[in-house]
């Protein structure tokens, strides 16, 4: 059971509307229009005040305000219909509980443990920097909905992220006030004894550094919070947790020590276990140190035993699709933080370093981060379908000898949370349209065909008055000086787009800028029937100087008459913010150099609420199949970096403004005339609108983003885990295992080792083509040398692929390979004996075997490539029912590659 006590701050409200801590503490509000409500009645200008933050609006309040409210039949009844609703409705959890029943309670009931070094929660409460943070608290709320059991932890920053202003030059400027966490909504974590707060610790050089827990609570949902912001800290220690992504290389491991080991402390002490561990991003990868930690201690593991315990239930999803994204950190950095760590994990630290490193040999390459989980991980994701495939092309090399698309990293694409970012008059009509419950069921694609039923006149109308309240909302942020000194005359009824996001240069926020002429021409309508507007928002990280830049330059244009005040920068992006623009832009705008954006999410949102994309066909972008959801900005290619190629950048530049051009200002303005006041509803801009909702909306919410994470990833690690660390009631004098009964993955470590022993001696000779047919029907034929392995411990394939420079294959297909006869004597000479003897070969077991089987090039191949630029071979993997798959770095080992053309030919490793 969870740790129950908690400390919030003292509101002192009257009884009946006392409910209102309860609904102030659970972010369930977040997305609940009824209960934001509420909060607002209270004192509309002290909520703004505020930044929504019902903590801080309830202390606040005056106690005149708060009895008078105490007193009206009308409020009291709606904070208790909003409290009714708090565990009801979205929030009952009917998904999970038709699922739960298959899965085992053996070694734990389920519970995932999500750790991520940032979570977008709500405005007020600014430890988030951007999308990661933005999609981590969307996980949160559809968990919450789903009634996925889930436990997350990260880092209560208390100055958390900066907020940025612009000074006269448009050079971003960085303020770091402090969040006041005893007025956020989160609580104080207590001890068991209900009156000190609760400490664990974690052991830096030379000195124990202690952590704070603090506790948000996301309906069903419990988010723990650490901090090291505590008198019983040196000052040091205690600006450990002061700012998100800010500090140098000590800084950045000092946080994710306390983020993984640290975290995995705190859900301890506050009986919280786990059955699977997410690792969002390598920042938490050091949770797998701890892991593996606590299983030695308990059992007396050696550490591959401790090491394959603990990565049963471990799942990394990776973010970053080049290696220079990757927190790495020096070997003396690691040495000096981790070198006391390298005796309990039963390592010397050269065995430590070589869990973060790529190639394990090179004592000069840095520790990444990425890779310690991807080596302790047996579940590992990236985050769009074109990013596993980059992720896999990555981190190939970790993987010897086997092509990319056999590289066990999968993906889940992104989604986001769709009563967070849906604004309200699209929601009032999907309300009367499409299903009075599409909020419980987003996913539900034949439900979305009814958007279709949406007069085309009242979408527009919704369209258009979302269009208004953005330009409202710029004019008042214009009027209070948060837009870079520039002072745009926007159009409520002109053709809006939108950028907003994180200022990277791979991200081209200034890729409509490069003929800017052409782009006033489109700002002044010149030629065309109406003109376009740009809103832009985001911040670069301090220390990105070529971020900082491109903000610059996109101010000096949106000052200078060539912008005709029809380009706006708003500063200080905010979730408040990115909800007002992906709601009432017409057009989401994005550029990024394809192949570096691992998904992005902002398009997303923008999508549910009828927003049509323009966009590279990057991330999440390039999965829409509907052509008439959005439009593609064509691309020159895709690139594993971000370095300067002018032709690429001319020639994208120039597809963006054809396409703005010849498209989407012609569709957006159909029906209109040129310099007319009144504006007909284009049907064609509007029939788009009805495609990007419907199809767009079931595939890209955080519902089936949750949903693939539990099929794919956290049930199968909880079913990993369980099978193999089942207690089954054993345990030790003082009690059941903590961690679990680990004999049987020890089994599995040592069966594994015993993979090892024999390897060398694994070979795969005689392959040959034994007969071809035209459409590329193959019988090949090898034989295998087991290496004193019995045949029941390999696995032999047949592989068919695309052949790169280096002679490897791309592109595989996988076809099994019998055995259909033994050659040569057992192999009484290797000495090799390791591992239980029930496990050994037996006498009558032949140490070399052949095998055989058909090979069927599939048509898709064909139409794609000719024979003649196939190749195949045949390959052996350990075999093991226990393993999660079977590609194991090391123990892989290939035959010599053969072409189509060989049939009848032998070729000899």
């Amino acid at each position: 059971m969870a740790q129950t006590h908690l400390r919030g701050l003292p509101l002192n409200l009257p009884e009946p509307i006392s409910r209102l801590s309860d609904l102030a503490y659970d972010l369930t509000w977040v997305w609940s229009d009824a209960t934001r409500a509420v909060f607002h009645h209270i004192d509309p200008q002290l909520w703004e005040r505020t930044v929504h933050n019902p903590v801080r609006t309830l202390a606040m309040a005056s106690p005149a305000r708060l009895s008078e409210l105490a007193k009206d039949p009308a409020f009291v009844n709606a904070v208790n219909a909003a409290h009714a609703g708090l565990r009801s409705g979205p929030n009952s959890g009917a998904w999970f509980k038709q699922r739960q029943t298959a899965l085992s309670r053996d070694w734990r009931p389920f519970l995932a443990a999500y750790f991520c070094a940032e979570f977008g929660l709500t405005e007020c409460c600014q430890i988030y920097s951007g999308g990661l943070g933005l999609l981590a608290g969307d996980h949160l709320r559809s968990c919450a909905q789903l009634g996925l059991p889930l436990v997350a932890v990260g880092l209560l920053y208390h100055n958390g992220y900066f907020h940025q202003s612009l000074d006269g030059n448009g050079t971003q400027q960085e303020l770091f006030p402090s969040i006041d966490p005893e007025r956020q909504p989160i609580r104080r974590v207590l001890d068991s004894s209900g009156r000190h707060p609760l400490r664990v610790s974690v052991r830096l050089p030379q000195r124990d550094v202690s952590i704070g827990v603090w506790r948000a609570d996301v309906g069903s949902v419990r988010l723990y919070l650490l901090d090291t912001n505590l008198d019983d800290n040196s000052f040091h220690d205690r600006q450990i947790t002061a700012n998100l992504y800010l500090g140098d290389q000590t800084r950045r491991i000092e946080q994710e020590l306390i983020l993984g080991v640290g975290g995995i402390r705190a859900l301890e002490a506050c009986n919280e276990h786990a059955s699977v561990y997410h690792m969002n991003e390598g920042h938490a990868a050091f949770l797998a140190l701890e892991r593996i930690r606590m299983f030695r201690a308990e059992s007396g593991a050696t550490f591959d035993q401790a090491r394959e315990a603990a990565a049963l239930s471990h799942v990394f999803t990776t973010h970053t699709p080049v290696p220079a994204g990757i927190d790495r950190f020096s070997p003396a950095l690691v040495s000096h933080y981790l070198g006391e760590s390298a005796v309990e994990l039963g390592l010397d630290l050269e065995g430590l370093m070589a869990l973060g490193r790529e190639d394990v040999a090179n004592r000069n390459e840095a520790f990444s981060m990425a890779v310690l989980a991807l080596r302790t991980s047996k579940f590992c994701n990236g985050v769009s379908r074109l990013h596993g495939e980059v992720s896999r092309s990555m981190w190939q090399n970790i993987w010897p000898e086997t092509p990319a698309n056999d590289v066990p990293i999968g993906h889940v694409t992104n989604g986001v949370h769709t009563d967070f970012w849906v604004g309200p008059h699209v929601a009032k009509l999907f309300d009367q349209h499409v299903a009075p419950d599409w909020r419980e069921r987003p996913t539900d694609a034949e439900m979305w065909k009814d958007i279709a039923k949406v007069p085309d006149a009242d979408l527009w109308a919704a369209r258009t008055t979302a269009r208004h309240e953005l330009v409202t909302f710029c004019n008042e942020r214009i009027a209070s000086g948060k837009s870079g000194g520039i002072t745009a005359r926007l159009d409520p009824n002109a053709l809006t787009i939108g950028f907003a996001r994180r200022f990277a240069g791979y991200k081209r926020a200034t890729l409509m800028m490069r003929d800017p002429q052409r782009l006033s021409a489109l700002l002044q309508g010149q030629g065309k029937p109406g003109s376009v507007q740009f809103i832009l928002s985001g911040k670069s990280h301090p220390g990105d100087g070529w971020g900082k830049l491109l903000i610059r330059e996109l101010v000096e244009f949106a000052r200078s008459p060539l912008a005709a005040g029809r380009v706006l920068f708003l500063e200080d992006y905010s979730i408040e913010v990115a909800r007002k623009m992906v709601q009432g832009c017409d057009v989401w705008l994005n550029t990024p150099i394809r192949g570096l954006e691992a998904s992005g999410t902002s398009g997303m949102k923008a999508a549910m609420n009828g927003v049509l994309n323009a966009s590279i066909r990057d991330g999440w972008w390039d999965e829409v199949t509907d052509p008439q959801a959005g439009f593609d900005i064509e691309a020159r290619g895709t690139y594993p970096n971000d370095a300067p190629d002018e032709d690429r950048e001319a020639f994208e530049s120039e597809s963006l403004y054809r396409l703005l051009e010849d498209r989407i200002v012609p569709e957006f303005y159909s029906g209109s005339a040129a310099g007319s006041a009144t504006r007909a509803v284009p049907s064609g801009w509007v029939a788009r609108m009805k495609s990007c909702i419907s199809s767009l909306m079931p595939a890209f919410t955080t519902h089936r983003m949750i949903d693939d994470y539990a099929s794919q990833y956290y049930f199968p690690a909880h079913q990993s885990a369980s099978r193999l660390l089942a207690t089954s009631g054993i345990g030790t004098s003082t009690g059941p295992r903590r961690m679990g009964d680990i004999r049987a993955a020890a089994g599995l470590a040592d069966q594994i080792a015993r993979f090892r022993a024999h390897w060398p001696r694994v070979a795969v000779t005689d392959c040959r083509v034994k007969s071809a047919g035209p459409r590329g029907e193959v019988i090949i034929e090898a034989q295998v040398h087991s290496g004193g392995l019995s045949n029941s411990e390999l696995l032999v394939q047949a592989l068919v692929g695309v052949p790169d420079a280096s002679g490897r294959l791309d592109r595989v297909s996988h076809f099994p390979l019998a055995a259909s006869g033994t050659t040569t004597a057992p192999d009484t000479k290797s000495g090799l004996s390791s591992g239980p003897a029930s496990e050994r070969s037996s006498p009558s077991e032949r140490s070399s075997w052949t095998v055989s089987g058909q090979v069927r090039v599939d048509k898709a191949t064909l139409e794609r490539y000719t024979l003649d630029e196939l190749a195949l071979l045949v390959r052996v993997l350990p075999a093991d029912d226990r393993l999660v798959n079977p590609y194991i770095p090391g123990l892989i080992r290939n035959g010599p590659l053969l072409t189509f053309a060989s049939a009848e030919a032998s070729r000899t490793a």
